[in-house]
């Protein structure tokens, strides 16, 4: 049983039930590798001096995640900081596209196919998966390694296949199937990392 379905059946009360959740975010936070967190902020500051691109990809709520940040380390930093613009593309935002690509060759190859026309050397890929098992990340992941490119990795549960393949592997661990605090935690680091960036020299 999950920690969040513990919490719930142990009290009638949602106040209480909120006090536990926030605490268990806490320490999720706490437990987080910040060098790993450093890293990803290393890579993202270097792309905006080298003018290389950072692609996001990612399911469901961590489509939306990619998306958000996608558009907060480009168009927010660049409007909020002229000094620092980062070339971010969210793979998961074109559904045109994606769909094409679904229909014609299988839902595996939406990002992977993507990054056969984008994608430059010295480019990276942030791929965003609770599970870590997404066939669809695993292969773009596994495809930009290939290339000799950085691939930046946010996984929960126990970091799945998506894991192993990661130059940087920031991973919430939680039991399986806790998908809520997961993204929690990727939401927060997204704009933890957008302050850094917009307030920092």
């Amino acid at each position: 049983m999950s920690f969040i379905k513990q919490m719930a059946t142990k009290t009638n009360i949602f106040t209480q039930f909120a006090k536990e959740y926030i605490v268990y975010l806490s320490n999720l936070l706490e437990q987080l590798d910040l060098k790993e967190v450093d890293a990803f902020v290393s890579e993202l500051e270097n792309s905006c001096k080298d003018e290389s691109t950072v692609f996001f990809a990612g399911n469901g709520g961590s489509a939306s995640t990619a998306s958000h940040m996608a558009n907060d380390f480009s168009i927010g930093v660049g409007n909020c900081n002229g000094q620092r613009r980062i070339r971010a593309m969210a793979l998961t935002d074109n559904v045109s596209v994606i769909t094409a690509i679904a229909n014609d060759s299988g839902y595996e190859n939406v990002f992977v196919y993507q990054l056969r026309t984008h994608y430059r050397r010295g480019d990276k890929l942030v791929v965003i998966s609770a599970s870590g098992n997404s066939p669809n990340v695993v292969e773009a992941a596994a495809w930009v390694k290939e290339r000799g490119g950085t691939v930046i990795g946010l996984t929960g549960f126990d970091g799945g296949k998506l894991k192993a393949l990661c130059d940087i592997a920031i991973h919430v661990k939680t039991p399986k199937g806790e998908y809520g605090p997961v993204e929690d935690i990727h939401m927060i680091l997204d704009h933890l990392i957008y302050s850094w960036l917009i307030y920092s020299e």
